[in-house]
């Protein structure tokens, strides 16, 4: 063992998506599209899902581009945390 005692912690993955709605205080809900390949026929296709994100300052307005990357569990069905605005 080494001298210097090191957590290793994971890097947080960055996703992105659009936002669908910001009716919610504090959450907005966003669509992230994925392309997919067919196993069977190797052809592409677009699949989406709709993710409930935590949005503190309620920055975030319906259509916008959002960044956003996993935390805590905030609820039921919010772990998700936006990314402050560039």
């Amino acid at each position: 063992m080494s001298d210097s005692t090191s957590i290793h912690m994971k890097e947080k993955k960055i996703m992105r998506g659009v936002v669908v709605s910001d009716a919610m205080d504090k959450t907005i809900v966003v669509s992230v599209d994925t392309f997919k390949t067919d196993t069977m026929n190797h052809k592409k296709y677009k699949s989406s899902k709709k993710y409930k994100v935590h949005d503190e300052s309620n920055a975030y307005k319906s259509g916008e581009t959002v960044e956003f990357v996993q935390t805590r569990p905030r609820s039921k069905g919010k772990s998700l945390e936006a990314l402050p605005k560039k």
